[in-house]
């Protein structure tokens, strides 16, 4: 078998699930594993899941790149560093996150951050924006179909929805994305995959096998991956026309 190309969608703080996905893998030295962001916020235990990504990175189980979603954005803006709508941190799922690191009082800035392993802020600190390969542009949220791929701002890769979503681009990529839930994945072939299945709300954690072009969902509570044959996806796709 040769090396396989996965994409993992919003996990929001569940690591049981992603536990039992990731071993469902049967990952290998050569396999590249890509996470669209959001490990944090809403969930029970953010702190576990970035504990369990980077004891599988430090192991060398395959390669991995961590992106980051507008969570761990506001995350990182909330503890004092580049980011954006900190304020808005604790609102939108943020207590769950610093309950799983165990705060016990309200703080924020570089109080904060010091109470943070300072293995996980590197992380946060690390995250990538996109990911770009033969098979797919990866992204948290979209990209602005009316914009070149370089004028495209961190707020669009991290924030947008409706422009993205229900719009056709002319990119030479199929887009890989996460941030907005749906009910199961999201095809519109050739532009734009959306594998946010809304895990934290009762959904499905979903995980896309570019290389032989399998999904795997696991069901929120559950233990059992589920491993589906999506290729006929790509066959059924309509030729790309050109983005008005």
């Amino acid at each position: 078998m040769g090396a396989r190309f996965f994409i993992v969608g919003d996990i929001h703080a569940c690591p049981q699930e992603l536990e039992s996905l990731l071993s469902s893998l049967l990952l290998t030295a050569e396999d590249r594993l890509v996470f669209l962001g959001d490990y944090v916020d809403r969930g029970p235990d953010a702190r576990a899941v970035v504990d369990l990504l980077l004891g599988m990175q430090a192991a060398a189980v395959c390669h991995m790149t961590f992106l980051k979603g507008n969570h761990e954005d506001m995350f990182l803006d909330f503890l004092g560093y580049e980011g954006r709508y900190g304020e808005a941190f604790l609102v939108n799922g943020g207590h769950a996150t610093i309950k799983s690191y165990g705060f016990t009082h309200p703080v924020a800035g570089q109080d904060a951050a010091a109470l943070l392993p300072p293995e996980h802020l590197d992380f946060y600190r690390a995250l990538e924006t996109v990911h770009v390969s033969e098979e797919a542009f990866c992204v948290h949220a979209g990209l602005n179909p009316h914009r070149s791929l370089g004028g495209q701002s961190d707020e669009e890769l991290l924030w947008i929805r409706q422009e993205f979503i229900f719009h056709p681009h002319d990119f030479p990529h199929t887009v890989v994305f996460g941030h907005t839930p749906h009910r199961d994945v999201l095809f519109d072939l050739p532009y734009k995959i959306g594998i946010d299945t809304g895990l934290v709300y009762g959904g499905k954690l979903s995980c896309l096998e570019m290389t032989e072009r399998k999904l795997f969902q696991i069901q929120r509570g559950s233990q059992h991956v589920n491993v589906s044959d999506v290729a006929g996806r790509w066959e059924l796709a309509a030729p790309r026309q050109d983005a008005k």
